[in-house]
């Protein structure tokens, strides 16, 4: 197919694109960058659409980072970044003629909120704090695709585990170093994902008919931050001794610290594992090995 790639330049998307391109694909980058095919501007809502000819599948990455500090002007553009560009995504497709045959768009599992013990699938009620609040307005975003025909997927994301960014990349330095430990009490389940089985899940989303709206995209096996930890630890050859205090989180990153490294989501891909996708990493220690030797 010929397909479409926002967020290109970003932690999924530099791998996505030579992945896809391996499967023999031909991939477009939309963005805003020199390297980019397509020129967008999803703030002024502005973006090429004559050189979009011929896309049959569009695959949405784009947003900004929620992993530092939320200080009001970052709030603004988490919300923006993710509405703006999926709306115009949406709209851009929805107009193409032909239009794609679907439209794959990155969600979050922070769209159900603090959640606890509670197992989580895609048929579990939303939260109601902000990132849950994004997540809606987010997914909305792609009214007009849906609207207009188009298959469309969104795929609520968990930790992404890769050494070259995100959570992981951040955390395994310090655990190298033996100065890794627990996140505030512990016992926040973690909803992860290998970014093997980020790419297969695009893939498997791309080429499944049969397969629209909300798909948890993480692993089978969620656990606790302790056992992450524990794990990640003994991955490294490391002791991980000094947990770090909730108080300190929240005096240092404020409400993101609250919302993402404390809430609790015991998310499972329920809809992926009925459909038939098949994990590559099912459980979070081979995961993790994997991910540090990439």
């Amino acid at each position: 197919m010929r397909i479409g790639v926002t967020g290109a330049s970003g932690l999924v998307g530099t791998a996505l694109v030579p992945y896809l391109r391996g499967l023999g694909h031909d991939v477009v980058r939309i963005g805003r960058g020199r390297d980019s095919d397509v020129p967008w501007n999803p703030a002024a809502g502005t973006m090429d659409a004559a050189a979009c000819a011929g896309i049959e599948a569009f695959v949405h990455l784009a947003g900004a980072s929620v992993g530092q500090r939320w200080t009001p002007a970052h709030r603004r553009a988490i919300l923006d970044s993710r509405v703006h560009g999926t709306t115009l995504i949406a709209r851009t497709a929805a107009a193409m003629s032909p239009p794609p045959r679907v439209l794959v768009c990155a969600s979050a599992v922070g769209i159900y909120g603090d959640a606890g013990d509670t197992v989580i699938d895609e048929a579990s009620p939303l939260g109601r704090d902000y990132l849950a609040d994004v997540g809606r307005a987010w997914e909305a975003g792609a009214d007009a695709a849906r609207a207009a025909g188009i298959r469309t997927v969104h795929l609520r994301f968990g930790v992404v585990l890769t050494r070259r960014g995100g959570a992981l990349g951040r955390l395994l330095p310090i655990f190298r170093l033996g100065g890794g430990g627990r996140v505030g009490p512990g016992t926040q389940w973690m909803s992860w994902v290998s970014l093997d089985d980020v790419l297969g899940i695009i893939r498997f989303a791309l080429e499944r008919d049969d397969l629209s709206g909300a798909v948890n995209a993480t692993g089978p096996e969620p656990v606790t931050n302790a056992e992450f930890t524990t794990a990640l630890a003994r991955v490294v050859h490391r002791p991980a001794l000094f947990p770090v205090p909730a108080p300190a989180l929240t005096l240092v990153f404020g409400e993101m610290a609250r919302a993402t490294l404390l809430a609790s989501q015991r998310v499972v891909p329920r809809r992926l594992l009925a459909a038939g996708y098949a994990f590559r990493h099912a459980t979070l220690e081979p995961a993790l090995r994997a991910a540090v030797t990439e």
